[in-house]
């Protein structure tokens, strides 16, 4: 079983992940492009946040303009593939290999400590709660917040433009939508997301790290398919609704398998886990279609 505070602590860090989680949604579901920015975007953020905190940016400010860096990264990758034609695969594992540099270069160093630093959750510790607490709600309530935003988004002219060049581009463009200025739109808005998330992850674990992008995409992959193995495709509110719940499982899930003594695994059979939690989350709906057609 876990402990209360290693329980807590796989709740934050999953819903920290939410925002990988409707980034990748929006991406992979809505706009039908696979995108693999995210692994170099998620520590983008962190390292522009960190930086910026730790150089005395206000840490709510330093957190929107991690978002702005994160859209940026997205719309490179969207340049590569509508201005030249890459395959959008190959475009955005070009960006993601680029930006491993592109933070170096930010930090200047591997990493960057924010253990002293005053933090977006800083006001929120002299309440009365226990810190094992406030992350979770803190970053819970972003988090309903971005699912409300996205959500409207998404069931707007605007964002039933995207999800039309996700399900038809040739169509889309038929009824006179702009496929191309969707494409930019959308890995912007994703990659933004993303980049949250890391910005978030640096300010709630007190450090940034070139390294901490590795197998984001992998998290954000599982925890959408987790939750539409559990609520199905009934509607974008519960796809996104589904999203942070198999983020929060997934998390659970990693921390269930590493804690558990009966299965004798360490920390560093963490990339073992992740694969193997990912693979029963890609089986499971081919299971539940097998079982339904018998």
């Amino acid at each position: 079983m876990l402990s209360q505070i290693a329980f807590w602590g796989a709740v934050e860090l999953g819903l920290v992940f939410a925002f990988v989680a409707i980034g990748v949604f929006l991406t992979f579901r809505v706009l039908d492009f696979p995108d693999l920015t995210v692994d170099g975007s998620f520590p983008l953020g962190a390292a522009v946040a960190a930086v910026l905190i730790t150089t005395g940016f206000n840490p709510w400010l330093a957190a929107a303009i991690a978002m702005v860096a994160g859209a940026l990264a997205g719309l490179v990758t969207a340049f590569l593939n509508v201005r030249f034609r890459i395959l959008n695969l190959l475009a955005s594992i070009l960006t993601m290999i680029a930006l491993f540099s592109v933070n170096l270069r930010v930090m200047g160093k591997p990493n960057v400590a924010l253990i002293n630093a005053d933090t977006m959750l800083s006001p929120f510790f002299g309440l009365g709660l226990r810190e094992v607490y406030v992350r979770p709600l803190f970053v819970g309530v972003l988090v309903v917040i971005a699912v409300i935003l996205v959500w409207r988004f998404l069931e707007s002219d605007a964002g039933l433009a995207m999800r039309a060049t996700g399900a038809n581009a040739r169509m889309a463009r038929a009824q006179g939508v702009d496929t191309r200025r969707q494409v930019y739109l959308g890995l912007a808005l994703s990659n933004a997301l993303v980049a949250l998330g890391g910005a978030l992850f640096a300010q709630t674990n007190g450090f940034a790290d070139v390294t901490s992008g590795v197998g984001t995409i992998v998290v954000g992959l599982a925890a959408v398919i987790i939750g539409e193995t559990l609520f199905g495709a009934r509607g974008i509110l519960l796809a996104l609704i589904g999203c942070i719940v198999g983020s929060i499982l997934y998390r659970i899930a990693i921390q269930l398998a590493l804690s558990t003594d009966a299965l004798g695994l360490k920390a560093s059979d963490l990339n073992l886990v992740t694969a193997v939690l990912v693979a029963v989350a890609l089986i499971l709906p081919h299971l539940r279609r097998g079982g339904a057609r018998s």
